[in-house]
């Protein structure tokens, strides 16, 4: 093996140790952005279903589905 073909294996080891190390530091960072999704989620489904803007948004559905197939 010539030294530069050595040089670059031993580069793309270390690159790959700081890529697995940076991965597994990451790992619980994944579960709090899908906590914090979640909520963002639930915030808006409640703020929907608690005002007249859920009625409004069943009732302009519910119209365009009567629209398609034919109905009232």
């Amino acid at each position: 093996m010539n030294d530069a073909m050595l040089k670059a294996l031993t580069k793309a080891r270390m690159q790959l140790g700081d890529w697995t190390e940076r991965r597994s530091r990451d790992r619980g960072q994944t579960a709090v952005e899908y906590l914090g999704i979640i909520v963002v989620v639930v915030a808006i489904v409640v703020a929907i279903t608690g005002t007249d803007i859920g009625k409004s948004i069943k009732d302009a559905i519910t119209q365009k589905i009567a629209d398609l197939t034919g109905g009232k």
